[in-house]
């Protein structure tokens, strides 16, 4: 049974403004610049709060779209052990690579610096790439119960339009690839932030190459949600 549309517009705004307010608390400002960066905390808090907009957008009234995509469930308990697991594959599939893999408690992020990823001011995703989105891909089809952010962001040189445009592209530039090789696209989830998340600071070029990346969120799904959203 599908969610009441009112019931299914509350839990998103719900979600999107947790998001929203871990974005200003998690935060620190430069006081001379200006300039916003995300506190260790704060990237911790966020990853729940994306995460929970994530799975509110791809489960909520949409259960049937993920259940014929092959995404299950898992108890509560196993979820701690499932992520283990992926996690340990992701880090085998992508050694050796500039892609960092790290874990924020039950989820796993993964970033792609686009210096690996992209061409200067491009959104096609290099051939050499490609094949490692592949191996990445084999590990998500082999661990189906989760959902997957795919977020891109950029530095802020040039114009607030054109960089979340740029993200946008980016973001599903990867999703495409990663669909090509097998993972539903029921279960992902692209948006682009733009320069609004940076990582490190725009002031120099070693920041701004930090700044642009794609990253991946991998959610898990428990029967608990599952349930809530029929």
């Amino acid at each position: 049974m599908a969610i009441p549309a009112r019931r299914q517009k509350s839990q998103l705004m719900i979600g999107g403004a947790l998001a929203a307010l871990l974005l200003v608390t998690g935060c620190t400002t430069d006081p001379v610049t200006g300039q916003q960066t995300i506190t260790r905390g704060g990237k911790g808090a966020l990853a729940g709060g994306l995460g929970g907009a994530l799975l509110g957008g791809l489960i909520g009234g949409n259960t049937g779209a993920l259940i014929g995509a092959g995404v299950g469930s898992i108890a509560g308990g196993g979820i701690g052990s499932y992520m283990d697991k992926q996690e340990r594959e992701l880090r085998q599939a992508t050694a050796g690579t500039e892609i960092q893999v790290e874990r924020q408690g039950d989820e796993i992020k993964l970033t792609f610096p686009d210096t690996i990823t992209f061409d200067f001011n491009s959104y096609v995703v290099r051939p050499e790439m490609r094949g490692q989105l592949q191996e990445v891909a084999k590990v998500l089809n082999a661990y189906p119960s989760t959902v997957i952010g795919v977020f891109g962001h950029t530095d802020n040189v040039g114009s607030a339009e054109v960089n979340q445009r740029l993200s946008e592209q980016r973001a599903g530039a990867v999703a495409g690839t990663l669909e090509s090789f097998g993972v539903a696209r029921a279960r992902m989830q692209p948006r682009g932030f733009g320069f609004t998340q940076p990582v490190a600071s725009n002031d120099t070029p070693e920041g701004r190459a930090q700044n642009r990346r794609v990253e991946i969120r991998i959610i898990p799904v428990s029967q608990e949600q599952i349930q809530q959203a029929q």
